[in-house]
């Protein structure tokens, strides 16, 4: 009798168990395929339902040993390095157009991506579709930030007024997704790709199509502004010539920096207090780009009485296009003042355009490290994954492991930093190169106070000087020695 009574216990034990597990299988979210034929849709809003990225969880840091490929080997994000956490030093943000984008397709092919939540349309329905892709895929990275076009997000109308309706429904979408943690790191216009910026937008020889692009932008920083970015990009894909035969470089000149100007007078107006930054590019798609480089986009601000408002948002890519190092591009803006952002890629030294590929080069990531650490950090800006799949790499999984793969060879750029920085040794061997100014006739002429007069009776008292070596191959060895 006790026996059989055990054994009731037992069964109604486990009837007990079955029943909460199925509630609790009920109640949790349903996994679904990430496929337009699925049925994961929803038949009345067409809004998508279930996993764009199912069987893949949130990426984790799991260390150097680990040899999971959907986890971080280098970036914890959590781990204090030089007084920072690493998730405050490098403010990772995912770029929206290359990852829920980018086709595949280039100057001799068609696309070769076709994401099984695409439905070969660029309709509302589904812009926010890819929007909710965009969204998991950040929170399955665990990163804060994204960045955007507004032609990217949601689709050109026929007219101004439709064009802005589809952008506001869809950052309304965006604004609830995101949540309060996430955010744009910055947003911005597309004035590249439709066919009335051909001549440009701000620069443009058409004064209706610099109107056009100043609404457009008007536009775009609204929604920034709406979304709680924290900075805003100008990418002058087109503002420039083919031929200063036909160009007035003046006056394209002059109305860039009005159109700039305007820019500043609207963000004030409507309290927007995100950093404005420009890109600079030498070329691609027009023959000269007006902001060629950090100088020349520098140089460009201060004369238009910009560079109080202004930063730069600097690309590898574009760095080594316009014939400088990613290092020398960051240490340019980082000493005017004017270091804002960083577009993450790199380009391939054997072709000569912006391929926009992932940076996974340990020796380039610990200079662009080096810079970003001198500059004390770059917030409110970060580190923007301006970074495309090859057209080779077709799986959803694929999108995952690059963005890893980048996150973690800046992680070990900033840890090669902070061990540099630790042994000393390179920055004693630079505060030796110059330490004759460290006198106090070296002080004088860093402060201006010495004249050519005074400086030719200390040639003649000193004589021929004595030049010593300026020991590059050693800087060179104690740089590899951290890598």
């Amino acid at each position: 009798m006790r026996v059989k009574m055990e054994a009731r216990k037992v069964m109604l034990l486990l009837l007990l168990c079955s029943y909460f597990l199925l509630a609790a299988i009920s109640a949790a979210p349903q996994t679904c395929p990430a496929d337009v034929s699925s049925g994961c849709s929803d038949e009345t809003s067409g809004e998508w339902e279930g996993e764009f990225f199912p069987g893949i969880s949130k990426i984790k840091y799991e260390g150097p040993s680990s040899k999971k490929i959907l986890s971080y080997k280098w970036y914890n994000a959590e781990e204090e390095i030089l007084g920072k956490k690493m998730k405050d030093w490098f403010r990772f943000s995912v770029a929206f157009w290359h990852t829920f984008r980018g086709s595949g397709a280039d100057p001799f092919g068609s696309q070769t991506k076709f994401w099984p939540w695409e439905d070969g349309t660029n309709s509302l329905a589904m812009a926010k579709r890819r929007m909710r892709a965009n969204f998991e895929f950040v929170k399955k990275l665990g990163v804060d930030y994204w960045c955007f076009h507004d032609r990217d997000i949601a689709p050109d109308g026929k007219t101004l007024e439709e064009s802005n309706a589809n952008l506001d429904e869809v950052v309304a979408l965006a604004k609830e997704l995101q949540g309060k943690k996430i955010r744009p790191l910055w947003g911005t216009a597309q004035l590249f790709l439709h066919p009335r910026y051909m001549h440009g937008a701000a620069t443009s020889s058409e004064l209706a199509v610099y109107a056009y692009a100043a609404a457009q932008v008007k536009k775009a920083i609204e929604v920034t502004h709406y979304l709680g970015g924290e900075n805003y990009v100008f990418w002058g894909g087109r503002e420039g010539y083919q031929s200063l035969l036909n160009t007035d470089m003046k006056r394209e000149l002059d109305h860039l920096g009005r159109f700039f100007q305007g820019a500043v007078a609207y963000k004030k107006k409507i309290g927007f207090n995100g950093t404005f930054l420009i890109e600079p590019k030498p070329q691609e798609p027009t023959k000269h780009q007006y902001d060629w480089d950090a100088a020349t986009s520098i140089a460009f601000l201060q004369k238009y009485g910009l560079l109080e408002e202004f930063k730069l948002n600097i690309e590898c890519n574009h760095a080594t296009l316009s014939g400088h190092s990613c290092h020398h591009e960051l240490e340019t803006a980082r000493i005017n003042g004017v270091l804002g952002n960083v577009d993450a890629n790199t380009g391939d030294p054997q072709i000569g355009w912006d391929t926009d590929q992932f940076l996974t080069d340990i020796g380039e990531a610990t200079m662009v490290m080096l810079s970003v650490v001198r500059n004390g950090g770059i917030a409110p800006g970060g580190f923007n994954f301006d970074a495309k799949l090859r057209r080779e790499s077709t799986d959803v999984e694929d999108l995952f492991i690059a963005h890893i793969s980048g996150m973690d060879t800046m992680a070990r750029g900033l840890r090669n930093v902070a061990k540099l920085i630790e042994d000393g040794s390179l920055g004693e061997l630079v505060r030796k190169r110059y330490q004759s100014f460290d006198t106090e006739i070296g002080a004088e002429i860093e402060a201006g106070k010495v004249d050519f007069e005074t400086l030719e009776k200390k040639v003649l008292e000193w004589g021929e000087p004595k030049v010593p070596s300026a020991k590059q191959e050693l800087a060179e060895m104690i740089f590899q020695s951290a890598l």
